[in-house]
């Protein structure tokens, strides 16, 4: 569903009863989740936006996003998954956990219980074995690595060891129960018996064990026993984690202080605040976490992000107050603090961090650049007697330069400079025509060389040329339009910003309005352009000037000359 891009409709901040809705039909769907497990799906008081959607076949979806993470979606329409096929499904030693058809699975690979896909199982498990384990076994949703998973922030999936211990108490079990005697078919009926605590929960998050890819384990398998080995060596030549006797909590409590000091030191700036400390939390501190490491706070001493925060504010790290009901943001930082002043990011973090900056450009994306824009000028008919001379002929382009060089060269090959004043040029009758309007031809004989330049490229016809970067030039008619930007007034008093012109620079306007509208927290749609086909128009509610001039002009370098409207920008104190 999520192979290709999708197209966000809205994204707006959840009401409260909607919260308290969604929390309802979470735990009717999932009910082996605990009270704890809940919150953290549906928190009850950080951040959580509903984002209507469509995916590349126009299924309308609903996601919900605890900041910028996808937590759930909600399928409103009918379906176009991708299917995950039997044969590619590894059985493990206990057998199969038993699903309905229409179950809602969660897919795994061999080695790990975190699940890296969701989808619904299209039969039963006894169909399944009836089958021969052939046909189509599950309809896949959601997986790792999807556009959704790029809508969020990017994480992957956590290393969670399989319950070996469990699966192997059932297999003795099995065989105890062979050995008692019980029939052929009782035995395989039994083939498939799992705890019951551990069967409800694979019911409803489904299948964390039991459905692997067989593609992994063929990649996998050979190198299992190499890599048990070269793990092993690593541990004992590593002396920092021999030496390293701490507990697991003093470890995480560790991490959290390196990674809330590194944003403090290197990610925040005194602009953004106030900072909302979920947002804080997920753009800014698990960037800062070293590759390979997870940051927990629950296996920390603190067990709570508010807790931690409290313990900063007590030692006059920062200040956090809530501005809005049940919302605490982080409104001060007192960066000359010793902790933070003292603060050093390690080594090994900050030669990643710069790797990442110079292979960005490379790996990823290729950066934006902004269009070369030349002014070119035409030659008309009327205008060609005069670039004759200098093997110009009418529809021909020129530069200032170009058209520079031609009048001059066209004055001196007729001996038009006036001899007794040599800042004066005679004007003969091809001038006339080409550059005098009927009124002036019987009082002007002579013309400044600035007055003939000037006239003469106020009659030649305008055009532009634009050059992207790695791409060829573009020639196009008429003046270059500015990237136009003008405030709305909507009913209510309401204000909207309005955004034209982005596709002449190379910029998607989707693109604008997903930046825009996850910056602001305000909705942002993308229309045509009234009498333009080809052209769009992004519209944010609210005034959003100063957002726009950091991501234009701060972001993508696009000089100010080429962007109409930043004087409408709010002033600082007054209300956006």
């Amino acid at each position: 569903m999520f192979a290709k891009a999708f197209r966000v409709k809205s994204n707006t901040a959840i009401k409260g009863s909607d919260r308290r809705k969604l929390r309802n039909d979470v735990a009717a769907t999932f009910p082996t989740l605990t009270s704890e497990q809940l919150s953290e799906i549906v928190p009850n008081k950080e951040e959580l936006n509903i984002i209507k959607l469509y995916a590349h076949k126009g299924d309308a979806l609903t996601v919900y996003a605890n900041g910028r993470i996808p937590v759930l979606f909600e399928m409103e329409k009918r379906l176009y998954p991708t299917d995950l096929m039997l044969p590619g499904v590894v059985v493990p030693s206990y057998g199969l956990p038993q699903v309905d058809r229409g179950t809602l699975c969660a897919i795994t690979l061999v080695g790990n219980s975190a699940p890296v896909a969701i989808g619904i199982a299209t039969m039963s498990t006894a169909e399944m074995v009836a089958a021969g384990m052939k046909g189509k076994g599950f309809t896949v949703l959601h997986t790792y690595m999807d556009h959704l998973w790029e809508f969020g922030d990017k994480s992957c999936p956590p290393t969670i060891v399989p319950l070996e211990a469990e699966s192997s108490e059932m297999m003795d079990a099995e065989e105890e129960e062979q050995e008692a005697g019980e029939g052929e078919g009782k035995s395989q009926e039994n083939s498939h018996p799992v705890d019951p605590c551990l069967q409800t929960g694979i019911r409803n998050l489904n299948m964390e064990d039991a459905i692997q890819s067989v593609d992994m384990t063929e990649k996998e398998e050979p190198n299992e026993n190499g890599a048990a080995e070269t793990t092993e060596e690593d541990n004992l030549d590593d002396p920092q984690e021999v030496e390293d006797s701490r507990s697991p909590q003093e470890q995480m409590d560790a991490l959290l202080h390196q990674c809330f000091f590194h944003a403090l030191k290197c990610k925040v700036k005194k602009s953004e605040l106030p900072l909302l400390t979920s947002t804080f939390l997920r753009n800014y501190m698990f960037a800062c976490c070293p590759q390979g490491q997870q940051l927990d706070i629950k296996k920390s001493s603190y067990k709570k992000f508010s807790k931690f925060l409290q313990s900063m504010q007590q030692q006059n790290i920062l200040q956090v107050k809530e501005l809005n009901k049940g919302v605490e943001s982080i409104v001060n930082v007192d960066w000359r603090h010793e902790s933070i002043r003292s603060f050093v990011v390690p080594i090994e973090i900050a030669a990643s961090e710069l790797s990442v900056q110079d292979s960005r450009s490379g790996d990823g994306e290729q950066p934006y650049h902004c269009p070369e824009i030349t002014p070119l000028y035409g030659v008309s008919s009327k205008m060609a007697p005069l670039f004759q001379e200098s093997g110009y002929k009418k529809g021909d382009t020129l530069s200032s330069s170009e058209v520079r060089s031609a009048v001059i060269n066209y004055v001196k090959l007729n001996e038009l400079v006036d001899e007794t004043n040599k800042n004066f040029i005679k004007v003969d009758p091809i001038l006339c025509d080409c550059l005098l309007d009927k009124s002036e031809q019987d009082e002007i004989s002579k013309l400044t060389w600035d007055n003939l330049l000037s006239r003469c490229l106020d009659k030649l016809q305008p055009f532009h040329q634009v050059t992207f970067f790695g791409h060829d030039p573009i020639v196009r008619k008429g003046n270059n339009d500015p990237i136009d930007i003008n405030i709305a007034q909507r009913s209510c008093n309401k204000k909207v910003t309005i955004i034209k012109n982005l596709e002449l620079y190379g910029l998607d306007p989707q693109a604008v309005a997903n930046f825009l509208q996850l910056k602001v927290q305000a909705s942002a749609t993308v229309t045509t352009l009234p009498g333009a086909k080809d052209r769009a128009q992004v519209q944010v509610q609210g005034n959003q000037i100063h957002h726009l001039a950091k991501l234009l002009v701060e972001d993508y370098q696009i000089p100010r000359k080429y962007i109409k409207g930043l004087e409408m920008a709010p002033k600082m104190g007054r209300k956006k």
